[in-house]
Order: structure tokens, then C-alpha cells, then sequence
């Protein structure tokens, strides 16, 4: 199998991606992932059902939102299996907001025990990293900064949704004043003012 990073949005394909799509005879991926690589695919494109990639043909280009090993499809993949990376909300994110990705801690909240979320968040942040995260529906913005603010931290706090896309937004505030997610598509990045 193949697992192809699609990229964050629309147009971030890499060449190495794009000649894999097209080589490909058969694909499987979620709806977003499909519509993101659609004028590249020439066969039969299925949507994934089972995001553990089992049962699937050995020749089958798996599409994968984003970077496969960013909280991605990637983390299933056998030792026999190729990989080719996407350009990650990570790296957007940091492009727009001139952070280096060198000083970056990567959380993922999203499906993860809280618990153990918050304690990666404070040994990073006293180990002078910016945040780069990935929200969970019972952890979000709000939940965020409340956390921050409990344990002492302020905090420049931004959100960034949709990015990649037309409709890209990216809201800076505080620990005490935190932005608003608009949509459920958005990370979270948490620095020093």
C-alpha cells in the first residue's frame, strides 16, 4: 500500500504525490481527502470505511488528510508500505504566524486521554517550547486557557481554522481573552507574547 499525505487544503499536493494518484489503480480515503486529490484521480476512488487500513488490496494509494504521521493514516501503516508526506497544518500554521517548526511541541488532544494531554502541555511549555495542537471536542479553545490560566501561564493564544482553504481564518488572543473557534476544523497554537 501507499499512504498519501494530501495536504492541509486545496493545492498542496507535492509532485511526488500527484504521480502517485495518478498511477494508481485503486484509492480509498475520506470524503475530504478525495475531494482535496479529485482532478489527479483516474480510477475507482472509494471512500475508507476502516481507518485501521485492514482488509484493503496490497496495491491500494490510501489518501491521508494533511501529513500521514501528523495524527494521521500513517500510524497504520506496515513496515512494507510507502509513505509519501503532505504539507501538514502544522507547517501552515506555522508559515502564517512566522514560528519556527524547530520550537515546536505537537499535541494531539483529539481521541487521547486529557489527563496525560495536560502534562505534555506543561512539561513542554516549562521546557520553553510553542505549542502546536490539535483540539479535542471535550478540549477546545476555551478549555485551553482555562488550563493555561489555572497553572499560571499567559499566554498568546491563536486558532487557526480552515487552513489551506479560501475561507482560511486565523484569531490571536490571550489566557484571559481566548479566541473563538468558528468551525470544528482548526488547531490551536499556544506561545509566549
Amino acid at each position: 500500500m501507499k499512504i498519501i499525505g494530501v495536504g492541509a487544503g486545496p493545492g498542496l499536493l507535492t509532485e511526488e504525490a500527484i504521480k502517485a494518484i495518478e498511477n494508481a489503480n485503486i484509492i480509498f480515503g475520506s470524503k475530504r481527502a478525495i475531494e482535496l486529490a479529485k482532478e489527479h484521480i483516474k480510477c475507482k476512488a472509494n471512500i475508507l470505511t476502516d481507518y485501521t487500513l485492514q482488509n484493503l488490496p496490497e496495491n491500494a494509494v490510501i489518501l491521508s488528510t494533511g501529513d500521514p504521521m501528523l495524527s494521521g493514516l500513517g500510524k497504520y501503516a506496515k513496515l512494507e508500505d510507502e509513505i509519501i508526506p503532505g504539507i501538514s497544518s502544522m507547517q501552515i500554521a506555522c508559515a502564517r504566524l512566522r514560528l519556527e517548526i524547530d520550537n515546536i511541541a505537537i499535541i494531539t488532544a483529539h481521541s487521547r486521554d486529557i489527563g496525560i494531554v495536560k502534562e505534555r502541555i506543561l512539561a513542554d511549555l516549562r521546557n520553553g517550547k510553542n505549542i502546536f495542537l490539535l483540539p479535542d471536542s471535550s478540549f477546545g479553545v476555551k478549555e485551553i486557557a482555562g488550563f493555561l490560566k489555572n497553572e499560571g501561564f499567559s499566554k498568546k493564544i491563536s486558532v487557526c481554522e480552515k487552513l489551506g482553504y479560501p475561507d482560511e481564518r486565523i484569531v490571536t488572543g490571550t489566557t484571559d481573552k481566548p479566541p473563538v473557534a468558528g468551525s470544528d476544523m482548526y488547531c490551536v497554537i499556544i506561545t509566549d507574547f
